[in-house]
């Protein structure tokens, strides 16, 4: 059976005592997407995955991962896979022994045997380390074996909590190589301060601050949503007439006069809703009227971190 949502919160809410974590969350996680669950230290994301991964019960709301509620008990974890920020395995054990082990503790009936512990330690990039004990395996393969534990019980949903914040840039690339190649055959919900490795796997993504949500949306959508207020546009021969001409133009909301290289200047102008092109065709006629170079006239395309600190840091709430 099929859901449309491989993750949905409506409401939910975890406090603790003096403490805020989670207030008010609604959430839908399409299914087989890579969905990177954004926000700063003490936002909140940690404990939502605990609540997720039935760690610990809110203190309202609801959540069902695989149209399954939180509240189903045993039925409702065999849908999820969980990793935790700093995994931790017995270094005497080898990566075989370790899926071994994890198995074991699954009923009967859901057990995974060698066959499926193999083709798991292939699909992670294990399969030559799978006899190796853990206790010499590298941050890299010890996340990737943290991800193996996590899809040993063919879970509907990964729940990924900072799998690459605490890996060097190697095990970070091997790590986001395989989230990526995980897309479409099981949802993978992961949280994350590292904003570039979000823009480069996640399909969508959600901001929380203080425990609230910011901003849920496609990760394209986001950027796009935020693509269209800025131009950056260089002009020859400009002088300071310029700047005040520039401010003049119909859709124009402010004009910042940037760096300035020889006879160049450039400009950062702030655009209205829905007025892009028609600015910057404007600026293409002003500059023909007047003698002027166009050496730049583009749309500024705002990063994931931008966008972010946007939302947070000036606590933008665009609707």
């Amino acid at each position: 059976m099929t859901h449309d949502s491989a993750i949905s919160t409506v409401g939910l809410t975890k406090h603790f005592p003096g403490v805020a974590a989670v207030t008010d969350l609604t959430l839908e996680v399409p299914t087989g997407s890579i969905y990177g669950f954004l926000g700063p230290n003490g936002a909140g994301k940690t404990t939502t995955l605990k609540i997720l991964a039935g760690l610990t019960r809110p203190s309202g709301g609801s959540a069902s991962v695989a149209g399954v509620p939180i509240a189903a008990g045993p039925g409702y974890r065999q849908q999820v896979g969980f990793l935790a920020q700093e995994p931790r395995f017995y270094d005497w054990m080898s990566g075989r022994d370790t899926l071994r082990f994890i198995a074991s503790l699954y009923p009967e009936a859901g057990r995974a045997d060698a066959a499926r512990i193999a083709s798991v330690l292939g699909r992670v990039g294990l399969a030559d380390a799978a006899d190796r004990r853990t206790g010499t395996y590298s941050g890299g393969m010890r996340q990737r074996l943290g991800i193996a534990q996590a899809l040993i019980g063919e879970p509907a949903v990964l729940l990924l909590d900072e799998p690459v914040s605490a890996l060097d840039p190697i095990g970070r690339h091997e790590v986001l190589d395989l989230m990526r190649e995980l897309r479409g055959e099981v949802t993978v919900f992961y949280s994350t301060h590292i904003l570039d490795d979000v823009e480069r796997v996640s399909d969508h993504v959600a901001i929380l601050d203080g425990g609230r949500l910011v901003r849920s949306a496609p990760t394209a959508d986001l950027l796009a949503s935020f693509a269209q207020d800025q131009l950056r546009v260089v002009l020859g021969g400009a002088d300071d007439a310029t700047t005040v001409a520039l401010a003049t133009i119909p859709g124009v909301a402010s004009v910042v006069p940037a760096e300035r290289d020889g006879a160049r200047r450039a400009y950062l102008i702030r655009v209205q809703p829905g007025a892009t092109e028609t600015v910057q065709a404007s600026v293409m006629r002003h500059a023909a009227d007047h003698g002027l170079v166009v050496a730049e006239n583009q749309v500024i395309r705002l990063g994931l971190e931008d966008v972010f600190l946007r939302l947070v840091d000036s606590k933008e709430r665009a609707a």
